[in-house]
């Protein structure tokens, strides 16, 4: 099944590209290699550990992930010209103490293989960050393999 009927199977609608707040665009394509600018959640602020727990990070950086499958769709007209997600890199605005960030990451992870399959399994990193940009909790970003 590819991947645009996929997520019309799973009922998502992905959402409105959003403009980028600064000088840079939200892809940048170099040979067959799609590389994604950071992005976070429009719908939660805060702190993981402190005002947002592990589970509302995770929905964040599904939340994340459904941006980033938007602005692939821009750039290329389809999500069935993705050969594989290559790389993810997660950065996790949190508390000193807390230590769970890849299973926040997961969270755009878990969408990826579930859009892709095997196309969407990566390599990843998850990071923990003392603040991130307008104190979003995830901020992610990607590398895609496009035909």
């Amino acid at each position: 099944m590819s991947a645009e009927a996929r997520l019309r199977e799973m009922g998502i609608t992905l959402p409105a590209i959003r403009r980028p707040a600064g000088n840079y665009v939200n892809a940048v394509r170099s040979g067959n290699l799609l590389f994604l600018a950071g992005t976070g959640p429009f719908s939660t602020k805060g702190k993981v550990g402190a005002e947002v727990s592990q589970q509302q990070a995770y929905e964040c950086a599904r939340e994340v992930g459904l941006q980033l499958l938007a602005a692939i769709r821009q750039e290329l007209g389809s999500l069935d010209r993705v050969v594989r997600i290559v790389k993810v890199l997660g950065f996790v605005n949190a508390v000193p103490e807390f230590g769970a960030h890849p299973e926040v990451i997961n969270g755009c992870s878990d969408l990826f293989v579930s859009v892709f399959e095997e196309r969407g399994r990566h390599a990843r990193s998850a990071v923990g960050m003392a603040s991130l940009p307008f104190q979003i909790p995830v901020e992610i970003e990607a590398i895609v393999e496009v035909e």
